[in-house]
């Protein structure tokens, strides 16, 4: 076999259905245009239709296909109507990603009652609501499938300026893992992709220079990751055969900020 055949047959995901909840997003919105290029169709599930119609023509241009559902990740009813239009236009979900998520600057004893459980209800109970309402059809179809969870190198270690953000991935860490472990005999794949520091629309908003270089100085690799740096992860993570025997596993992609010390 070829090595181009033979590589397109290890990630080849033609014939499957991925739904990207966050696919507006910078970073989720560029893993769909991926998850595209390797054959799936995409659904973006989101809030602003005028984001996911840039994206959608993005993936067009490369030869890929998807379409956008709203959605309020906040809402169980939403995400079950979610899973409902993808049934309805798509006849099943092999992959999901759970990548919404909303972060703050707010020093500790500053951080409001609203403010800390709109940042846990967005980062971390939307995505025990997604894996609750899409397992439960995984389960009750037979459905083989791959959960991809969007944690953080801040859900591993602590980091500055984003106390609540940090609790919450710490948690969503653990809950994949939790239904890795609870579901690895149901050929349903739960994992967590990790990112270091990619600058998107919000962290953007609070990276001032000398927050940059602080973040610079703590990367081995001593820049900023691009968007597309995550693709190769998320491939792994959702092809059937490529990654067929991750499960509960915390895919790091952050240019060695985490194994960082003096």
């Amino acid at each position: 076999m070829q090595t181009t055949a033979f590589l397109k047959d290890l990630f080849d995901l033609s014939g499957k259905t991925a739904v990207i909840i966050g696919g507006t997003g910078e970073l989720c919105g560029t893993l769909a245009v991926g998850l595209a290029q390797a054959g799936a169709e995409v659904v973006l599930g989101g809030r602003i239709a005028e984001k996911a119609e840039k994206r959608l023509a993005e993936i067009a241009g490369h030869g890929g296909t998807g379409y956008f559902v709203p959605v309020d990740v906040t809402s169980r009813d939403s995400l079950h109507a979610l899973l409902d239009t993808v049934l309805k236009r798509s006849g099943k979900v092999d992959i999901l990603v759970n990548g919404a998520g909303t972060n703050s600057s707010t020093p500790f004893l500053e951080i409001a009652e609203e403010e800390y459980q709109r940042i846990i209800d967005t980062n971390l109970s939307a995505v025990f609501r997604a894996c609750q309402v899409f397992g439960q059809y995984f389960i009750d179809e037979s459905q083989p499938a791959s959960i991809i969870n969007l944690g953080s190198v801040s859900g591993l270690n602590p980091l500055s300026r984003a106390f609540t953000y940090s609790a919450s991935k710490a948690a969503v860490h653990n809950l994949t893992r939790n239904l890795a472990r609870e579901w690895a005999d149901k050929d349903i794949r739960v994992n967590t992709l990790v990112p270091g520091s990619f600058p998107a629309e919000q962290g953007r908003r609070g990276l001032d220079e000398s927050r940059a270089l602080d973040i610079l100085r703590q990367t081995p690799a001593s820049r900023f990751g691009n968007a597309d740096e995550l693709i190769g992860a998320t491939l792994l993570l959702a092809s059937a055969k490529a990654g067929s025997f991750i499960t509960g596993m915390e895919m790091i992609v952050d240019g060695g900020f985490h194994a960082m010390t003096i």
